[in-house]
């Protein structure tokens, strides 16, 4: 289990877009990075193609590391460390460090 998912309400803590927050829209496992919706595009040079595409710059959200985004809680509305906990039916769910609630 991840500590961070899709979907997740994100803030920016380090880089040039910190304080921002922003929803994931992808969590990459393998390299341990997430995009975040909003936050760390970059323009990307587009070549015209026949199948009705404009060519140009576009700005896309690339990837980045999931130690500089931490999860904001739904309580609290603050961006907070995510903990582990067990339920009583054996399942294991995500809390707030700070609020003890489930995210």
């Amino acid at each position: 289990m991840y500590k961070i998912k899709k979907n997740d309400d994100v803030a920016v803590m380090k880089g040039k877009d910190r304080g921002k927050r922003g929803k994931v829209l992808e969590y990459l496992a393998e390299s341990a990075q997430v995009v975040v919706e909003g936050v760390n595009k970059k323009k990307k040079h587009m070549r015209q193609t026949k199948q009705d595409q404009k060519g140009g710059i576009i700005e896309v959200e690339k990837p980045m590391s999931c130690a500089n985004v931490l999860v904001v809680c739904k309580n609290c509305n603050r961006p907070v460390k995510v903990g582990f906990s067990v339920l009583k039916d054996g399942s294991k769910t995500r809390i707030c460090k700070r609020c003890k609630e489930a995210i």
